[in-house]
């Protein structure tokens, strides 16, 4: 298990030495541990908005309160409190079930029953063998390049280093989308350097897996989002969510197409991200090297 985390609210008044100043309310800052003071707290507030030549910082109604760090700049991950632990963030795979709604569900059937192997093998030795018909679209599933361009990268060309061991960084947005507001953009993914990341949009759909709500109303990655991380430079990008595009908004699928043009695979259908730090884990989603498809499920987890 890893520490308790901690993060402060208040509202803040900066007034810089060559004039001027800014003002905020409601913000929310990452701490390194509960007992900080104000003063402790305005030098993380500088460090985390980046500003030079700072005169005073006032802070008003400050309230620190255990709750799940976001990834403010200029404060460490928590340190586990134990040597290694593993998160799964895949969905299960089972006879039945819809994942995406439209498209078909698994089937599972027997190739050879146990019963039938007994006459194969030595006496109480028995095997069995099963056959499972599915859309490579089922669970937690990773796309290549191919599942967009016909002339892009398929499953067996997908480089490991972009698939294993990546250095996530978890962008917990639960609570910072809303119906009318679905769209996550780029100035949301902008305080972080993202080179050669796993960037892991942690949205809370995933707890309608399985379920009608699944199909509708989901959260998305932008256009504007999208070409922001191809700029950073991140290897993979995953999402707990129905789909990386807005599947309501007609045919277009903005985020596949510049993702995947940029060979950069994409894991949809995770489970379990906020169970991550913002930082500090390594993810792994890595399918078998079938060639010419273009996705399919993974095991994706991370090890903390």
């Amino acid at each position: 298990m890893t520490s308790p985390e901690y993060r402060a609210r208040f509202g803040f008044d900066i007034a810089f030495a060559n004039g001027g100043g800014m003002h905020g309310d409601g913000f929310r800052l990452d701490l390194p541990s509960a007992d900080l003071n104000a003063d402790a707290i305005s030098t993380l507030l500088i460090r985390h908005l980046g500003l030079a030549l700072v005169e005073s910082v006032a802070l008003r109604d400050l309230e620190i309160v255990e709750e799940q760090h976001r990834g403010s700049r200029g404060v460490e991950a928590a340190t586990p409190t134990s040597v290694r632990r593993i998160v799964d963030l895949s969905h299960s795979i089972h006879a039945g079930l819809v994942t995406y709604p439209g498209l078909p569900a698994p089937e599972i059937t027997p190739f050879l029953t146990r019963e039938d192997s007994r006459a194969k093998y030595a006496p109480g030795t028995e095997f069995a063998m099963d056959v499972i018909t599915m859309i490579g679209n089922t669970g937690t599933y990773v796309d290549s390049p191919f599942h967009r361009y016909a002339d892009g990268g398929d499953l067996s060309s997908l480089p490991l280093e972009k698939l294993v061991d990546l250095p996530a960084e978890v962008f917990h947005l639960a609570d910072a989308w809303s119906p009318d507001r679905r769209g996550i953009g780029s100035a949301t993914l902008a305080d972080r350097d993202l080179h050669g990341a796993a960037v892991l949009l942690h949205t809370g759909w995933d707890r309608h897996f399985g379920t009608p709500a699944y199909g509708r109303g989901a959260p998305f990655l932008t256009e504007d989002g999208a070409q922001a991380l191809v700029g950073a430079g991140v290897a993979l990008v995953g999402i707990d969510s129905l789909n990386i595009d807005d599947t309501e908004s007609g045919g277009e699928r903005p985020a596949h197409s510049i993702l995947l043009a940029a060979g950069i695979p994409v894991v949809e259908h995770l489970a379990n991200l906020g169970s991550l730090p913002a930082r500090g884990a390594r993810f792994t989603a890595a399918p078998p090297a079938v060639a010419g498809f273009g996705t399919f499920p993974v095991r994706a987890h991370a090890i903390i």
